[in-house]
């Protein structure tokens, strides 16, 4: 089947329940066994059902099978949030000694995590350029075990080699590990590329109506799924049923808002790239961008997540003029729902494998579903006030 198909079909078993279309929602804690067999065979472990609700239920199955398919993955499984899927990533292949190889344009939380938790339970990290590729190997050591990427980073836009970097992460036993959630399942296949593990913060486009957070981790065989799951249910990131629901909802309209999205998004950052006050678009899919051959190479489509950075110059309270003033961007940390969202970022604060060189202001954008001719005359007027 074709992705669009698959996003409306997959996860739903009407014959499951009573020919209900939709998954019904599932609000569990205790699950019930028919007899003391079933329960013994839940206590060893052979139990194919969930004996708790932590271990999931019908909602969590529904949605992981959902995702499993459009990751073309074995197996899913759904965390309480994107942040807590990359823990339970990272925590099911490293342990004490272990050397981790974290790229350096990561979403922030990561690398507190890296920096504050790993380190505390004694997994070195290296940050490494993104645009390393296969110069990757240059920095494996006999320890490490994991090399994440996220292509594009979601502040600086960098497109990974994800093909050199996998194929010698294979060449030394190493796992893989890959945030997709810029792309989503419908504009790149990690899988394809050679990723192991496969992870987003469903969050953003699969549920796309930010009402709630939730993250996804898919594994490309059987054994890395075992070891994921094993973590999964040891740290107890579980969803609701609730959101669960609402997440196979957003899915089936997946492909119609990320086009939409992508559409705008190309709009809007064409424009900007004509603008005076813009030095520069970080946004791959632009002709002429940055990392563009690369993304044309590996990806089917973008996102509608971007950064531009402002000539240098513009005063602190220029700023605050332009963005105060909107009437359609928001300033908020999210992206992938329906509204479009505007924040200024410091990359240069936290890079430390590579050096931030660009000196004007970096605004991450998201384009929303509004029309795309009332966020440019927003942005028009926003450039008016930065002017003074």
């Amino acid at each position: 089947m074709q992705k669009e198909t698959l996003l409306a079909e997959v996860g739903r078993t009407p014959d499951e329940h009573s020919g209900v279309v939709n998954t019904p929602v599932y609000r569990a804690s205790t699950i019930l066994f028919p007899d003391l067999s079933t329960f013994e065979m839940a206590e060893r472990g052979e139990y194919s059902r969930p004996s708790y609700a932590r271990s999931g239920t019908p909602s969590t199955e529904a949605l992981e099978r959902a995702i499993a398919g459009l990751e073309g993955a074995e197996h899913s499984v759904i965390t309480s949030s994107g942040l807590s899927a990359i823990v339970v990533s990272l925590m099911s292949f490293l342990k004490a000694g272990d050397h981790l190889l974290m790229v350096d344009n990561v979403y922030y939380p990561t690398r507190n995590f890296c920096d504050i938790e790993l380190k505390r339970f004694g997994v070195e990290t290296t940050y490494y350029d993104p645009c390393i590729g296969a110069g990757i190997a240059d920095l494996i050591r006999p320890n490490t075990r994991v090399i994440y990427t996220e292509s594009p980073g979601s502040l600086t836009f960098e497109v990974q080699d994800i093909p050199a970097i996998c194929k010698v992460a294979h060449e030394h036993k190493i796992v893989v590990i890959g945030d997709n959630t810029w792309a989503t399942p419908l504009f790149m296949s990690p899988f394809e590329l050679g990723m192991d593990v496969s992870i987003h913060s469903v969050t953003k486009y699969m549920n796309g109506h930010s009402d709630l957070v939730m993250g996804s981790i898919s594994c490309r065989d059987e054994n890395n799924y075992k070891r994921v799951l094993q973590t999964f249910r040891n740290i107890g990131a579980n969803p609701s049923g609730d959101n669960c629901y609402l997440v196979l909802r957003g899915l089936r309209t997946l492909s119609v808002r990320i086009n939409q999205h992508y559409k705008n998004a190309m709009h809007v950052a064409g424009w900007l790239a004509k603008r005076p006050e813009v030095a520069e678009v970080l946004y791959p899919a632009l002709l002429g961008a940055a990392g563009h051959e690369l993304w044309k190479r590996d990806f089917t489509g973008a996102s509608s997540l971007f950064s531009i950075v402002l000539k240098k110059g513009f005063s602190r309270d220029a700023l605050a003029a332009m963005l105060d003033g909107l009437e359609h961007f928001g300033m908020g940390f999210s992206w992938g729902g329906f509204e479009s969202l505007i924040i200024p970022c410091k990359p240069q604060k936290i890079r430390v494998a590579t050096k931030w060189e660009r000196e004007g202001y970096v605004l991450r954008i998201h384009i929303g579903l509004e029309n795309v001719d009332d966020l440019i005359e927003d942005l028009e007027n926003g450039f008016k006030r930065l002017n003074g």
